[in-house]
């Protein structure tokens, strides 16, 4: 299945989203040491393999920018606008392991907690797909997490998008026996495409 129906967007130096209470946006030098504390935090990366370093947490940024400029979108570091705070990020990734539903698109976020509970990340993912979906074209989107992940598969329904337990998978870089290896599958469908 092709990741867009019209020609497939052009790298470019976006500017960024808005909504009533974020910002989405390209990083920038000051976002670096904000979240590399939010990434050693252990609530947040509770259904990722592991906390990261400094070092891991500054090379996430760094092909997250790059990821931007090989395919003009990617995941915004998400600002409050409230006092200009980077809470985490919103965005869009092509998928670069292999499974039976790449290649894709996938829609991800992660914030701070002291963000949680608060719809920000709801707010900043429809944006998210009104720029997918009417922006870039993009012919669907796919969102995955271990199926623990209560929080984020609520989100996932929350956005439209369905489950097919037939879909679920093993992530293929985590090892066998690994807590988080089984992963569930969402999607979501352009509906300004015909099929």
């Amino acid at each position: 299945m092709p990741l867009w129906t019209t020609p497939a967007p052009k790298p470019q130096n976006l500017g960024m989203l808005e909504t009533d209470r974020l910002l989405l946006r390209r990083w920038k030098q000051a976002d670096r040491e904000p979240f590399a504390e939010m990434n050693a935090d252990p609530r947040v990366m509770e259904f990722f393999p592991k906390c990261l370093t400094r070092e891991e947490s500054d090379q996430f940024v760094d092909r997250t920018e790059a990821h931007f400029d090989n395919h003009g979108f990617g995941l915004f570091a998400a600002e409050l606008k409230e006092g200009a705070k980077l809470i985490g990020f919103i965005g869009l990734h092509v998928a670069t392991f292999q499974a039976h539903f790449t290649p894709c698109v996938e829609i991800g976020w992660r914030l701070g907690v002291p963000y949680w509970n608060q719809g920000l990340a709801t707010e900043g993912s429809r944006e998210v797909i009104r720029f997918a979906f009417e922006s870039l074209g993009i012919d669907a989107l796919v969102s995955f997490t271990a199926p623990q992940n209560i929080a984020s598969r609520r989100m996932m329904e929350k956005l439209g998008m369905t489950h097919d337990p037939a879909e679920d998978f093993d992530h293929p870089r985590l090892p066998e026996g690994h807590r988080l290896r089984r992963h569930v599958l969402y999607r979501l469908r352009n509906p300004n495409l015909s099929r």
